[in-house]
């Protein structure tokens, strides 16, 4: 066998074992009496699920939190989606992509409990949430609230509005181990003016993985009339919510995070009576200022992403949302409960439920984030994200429904080897 049929060959191993569509669903029908939190830690349930993903065995993958890559499934759909729009070419992008992008939109709305005419697909979070930012009438002397947690591309936004349009932007800065929801809400409260005009919040912070209190966020502004935009680029198909209880007028996440959809695909919420107040990102021709397709022109782009949209879907209802959410909630306390208690280590994401998921982060007294990262990586074949900055130090640790527990045994070891190493 020459070297080029053999890699060819070793690309498919693992293939053959995969579960399909259908046997997945028989898999979730024998457990389907089970509750969430018990299965959560049947090992050899997920495990089976496990072997959906080609893996890469040079590294453990704990930095899911940036692209959450298709299982194989998924990927296949993806490749047959590719290449029939490459085989209508053309007569597909100016006959029937519109119609089955609207199709996409509204399973995506299904999915977010809110009306598929308020709702768009775009590029990423980014775009989504920068649309907003730039979108918005700003004047001399409006103000904008956020936190320095906030993902950078959208500090970087608000930056550009402050200086095109001398609004103004306050800046809070949320406690990664706060003592109560009301603690982080009297934080922006304190924040508003009567020439606030916006307040931008996380629904997960990237950085650590702590789940705010939006609503109550989205109370307290909307009781001072200030609209509120949330970043849920972390929170979609990762937690079980519907959009519109979370009380906000706008929403973005992008759909290759926790969804596994291809890379290039986000969405938009916006609340039904503030579509006509923003203006779109590209020029659109003539629409009715509540029609949100007036927000979503973004000229030729990657059709065939859109329509893996209802397979990555079909996946993520397969095995169930509430299913997933417990697992990676599970998979984040195995690791977190034995971190906290090792004499050195920091866990930067609070240890209430309510407030977590799969994202946590650790840090170890003495050491930089890159160098753990880089440790972690050359010593312990571990990757994950290093952060340092805005009172977050630490590395970001980011499973997938794939991880086992024995990866975060080496994780647990690698800890509980460098803090002891550094406190002894």
């Amino acid at each position: 066998m020459d070297k080029r049929t053999f890699i060819r060959n070793a690309g498919l191993i693992g293939l053959g074992s995969m579960l399909s569509f259908d046997s997945i669903a028989e898999l979730v029908r024998n457990v389907s009496a089970i509750p969430p939190e018990r299965l959560a830690a049947d090992e050899e349930f997920w495990a089976k699920l496990r072997k959906g993903y080609r893996l890469k065995p040079d590294y453990i993958n704990f930095e899911n939190g940036y692209y959450n890559f298709l299982p194989e499934q998924v990927l296949e759909k993806f490749i047959g989606h590719v290449r029939e729009v490459n085989f209508q070419g053309s007569y597909y992008m100016r006959t029937v992509q519109f119609d089955n992008k609207k199709m996409m939109a509204a399973k995506l709305a299904e999915v977010a409990g809110c009306s598929p005419d308020e709702l768009i697909i775009t590029r990423n979070t980014t775009e989504s949430l920068d649309m907003v930012i730039g979108g918005i009438e700003w004047k001399p002397g409006d103000e904008a609230v956020m936190a320095e947690q906030d993902y950078p591309a959208m500090l970087e936004m608000f930056k550009q509005v402050s200086r095109r349009y001398g609004m103004v932007n306050k800046i809070v800065s949320v406690p990664n181990l706060p003592a109560s929801d009301e603690e982080i809400v009297d934080l922006y409260a304190s924040a508003i003016t009567e020439k606030t005009r916006l307040l931008m919040v996380c629904h997960m912070i990237n950085i650590t993985g702590h789940i705010l209190p939006v609503r109550k966020i989205c109370d307290m502004a909307h009781s001072k009339g200030v609209p509120v935009m949330v970043d849920g680029a972390h929170t979609f198909a990762h937690i079980k919510f519907s959009v519109p209880d979370l009380g906000c007028d706008y929403f973005g996440s992008s759909l290759h995070k926790w969804l596994s959809v291809p890379l290039g695909s986000g969405i938009l919420y916006v609340k039904k009576d503030n579509i006509g107040g923003i203006w779109p990102l590209l020029a659109e021709g003539d629409r009715k200022p509540g029609d949100i397709s007036r927000l979503n022109h973004i000229g030729t782009h990657p059709a065939h992403t859109d329509l893996t949209i209802a397979d990555s879907i079909d996946f993520y209802n397969l095995i169930g949302a509430e299913r997933k959410e417990a697992r990676l909630r599970y998979l984040q306390n195995y690791w977190t409960s034995k971190a906290r208690l090792m004499p050195g280590v920091i866990v930067n994401t609070p240890d209430d439920p309510a407030r977590y998921c799969g994202i946590g982060n650790v840090g170890i007294k003495g050491m930089k984030p890159s160098d753990l990262g880089d440790t972690l990586l050359k010593k312990y074949r571990i990757y994950c994200a290093p952060i340092d900055g805005a009172n977050v130090h630490g590395c970001r640790i980011t499973p997938n429904v794939y991880t086992t527990t024995a990866d975060l045994d080496v994780l647990v070891k690698a800890l509980k080897e460098l803090s002891q190493s550094l406190t002894n």
